[in-house]
């Protein structure tokens, strides 16, 4: 008889604050560090929407204090995380997955996390009929445009962070940005190419199977996360 596969917990956070999800996040990734060695914490899958909010990933220059309060007036927060990448834009109509796994029990590659993100999205978007790739850039692209941001952080395995994809996002936010530090490109959604209105709750069972997948898991459904260990 077959085993049967590992499951990834769905946390469903709904819309929540940038800040808010920071602390999410914190909590899963201390229950994997605070687990009992003999019975590893399950990896989880936070999923959410974030009201307005400019994000900053590491780099190797401080971004200047005067495009904050540039950004600031807009009505948007702005943040300094530890992901990777540069300057992007988080929203409503966005579908923001942060995956907190320990990637022990997976292949201990970053490269090839990243890739196993990339080929999420892209076969998400096969399904719909949109023809997505990779770049050199990073993240997820329709020809020139960006439909799918992704940056990660990775602590003793342990992953934060994660992709933020468009789906019927306002982009005229992006306007006010280089996303991603790439000039000459620009941004696209999933409603925007397919022509007519999508919602994040119309996708989420297909970014789900996808997910589960190219990552080899399944995936169990809570809607609010367990309290931290300990």
């Amino acid at each position: 008889m077959q085993s049967p596969r590992a499951a990834v917990q769905l946390v469903q956070l709904g819309r929540i604050s940038y800040s808010q999800a920071l602390l999410e996040q914190q909590r899963f990734v201390q229950r994997h560090r605070n687990r009992d060695p003999s019975r590893p914490a399950p990896d989880a899958l936070l999923v959410c929407e974030h009201p307005p909010v400019y994000t900053i990933g590491i780099r190797q220059a401080p971004y200047p204090a005067e495009e904050e309060r540039r950004l600031a007036l807009l009505g948007a927060e702005f943040f300094r995380t530890n992901r990777g990448g540069l300057i992007t834009f988080h929203g409503p109509g966005q579908l923001v997955c942060y995956p907190v796994l320990d990637l022990r029990g997976f292949r201990k590659s970053l490269r090839w996390y990243v890739g196993q993100l990339e080929q999420t999205v892209i076969g998400l978007c096969g399904q719909l009929g949109i023809e997505a790739s990779t770049s050199p850039d990073t993240g997820v692209w329709v020809g020139d445009n960006k439909i799918c941001a992704i940056g990660i952080h990775c602590g003793r395995y342990i992953t934060s962070h994660g992709l933020a994809l468009n789906v019927n996002t306002d982009l005229s936010w992006f306007k006010h940005i280089v996303p991603c530090g790439i000039v000459g490109k620009g941004v696209t959604s999933v409603s925007e190419e397919l022509g007519r209105a999508v919602t994040v709750e119309e996708l989420l069972p297909r970014l789900l199977d996808s997910f589960s997948e190219h990552f080899g898991r399944d995936v169990t459904s809570t809607r609010t996360p367990p309290p931290p260990p300990g």
